[in-house]
């Protein structure tokens, strides 16, 4: 289980070393650098969107994920939750002066949070380890994750670091479980359930550029709804 370990490490690191150096990092490279992490992460979401096996399985896993994360208010329950980690953080640490609101601090802290804990690489990185031994997928978004973390800790503090935790755990349950998983998957399944979590990369590739502010943690049921649909479809649409 070596890619979760890595991955938490990464972001640990990261997190703590953009909270310490704060402002001694020039301007330029912090305002210009989250839109090389935001390119990178629709280039990692179009990578696997690619990879699809049934486009429509894909958009239909999109559209009615998204419809029932807005109608169960997924992300305000999650704004809250997450809000309670800067909150803590902001007893033991001082914030930094970034001059965002309080507003664009939430929405810039869901955005990572989604990033490092929810992202199509991690899940499907973490379940093919599981099977396979193979940690590849999580070792190269470790390697993301550092920069990324350490330049956004310039902005948001150490909460970033912790990120590490959630990440941590979903990633080691996804392992262990995937023993369990991938034996009633198939790989139309496995690259539809890809490409749903790549098409949500990419649209938090978009928020983290600030491009578009998309309601990214309402479509995560996508991923939960993706290989039911793919199954489904496979057994009355394809002959």
């Amino acid at each position: 289980m070596i890619g979760p370990f890595v991955n938490g490490a990464a972001i640990i690191v990261g997190g703590v070393s953009g909270a310490v150096l704060g402002e001694r990092v020039s301007k330029n490279l912090r305002h210009k650098m989250p839109m090389i992490f935001g390119c990178a992460s629709m280039g990692l979401g179009i990578a696997m969107v690619v990879k699809v096996t049934f486009l429509p399985v894909a958009i239909l896993s999109l559209l009615l994920g998204s419809i029932m994360g807005e109608l169960i208010h997924l992300e305000a329950g999650i704004e809250k939750v997450a809000g309670i980690v800067p909150r803590m953080m902001d007893k033991v640490v001082t914030p930094p002066k970034n001059g965002l609101s309080q507003e664009e601090y939430m929405e810039k802290f869901i955005a990572i949070l989604v990033l490092f804990c929810a992202s199509g690489t991690g899940v499907f990185g973490a379940i093919k380890e599981g099977m396979t031994g193979d940690a590849s997928l999580l070792i190269v978004k470790a390697f993301l994750d550092l920069f990324t973390a350490g330049i956004f800790a310039i902005a948001l503090g150490f909460p970033v670091a912790t990120l590490a935790i959630p990440q941590f755990i979903i990633q080691t349950g996804l392992f262990l479980g995937a023993a369990t998983i991938i034996p009633l998957t198939s790989p139309a399944m496995i690259a539809d359930f890809s490409a749903v979590g790549g098409l949500i990369m990419f649209a938090t590739g978009f928020q983290i550029c600030g491009i578009v502010s998309f309601p990214i943690a309402n479509m995560l049921p996508s991923l939960l709804i993706a290989m039911p649909i793919s199954a489904l479809w496979v057994q009355y649409f394809v002959h």
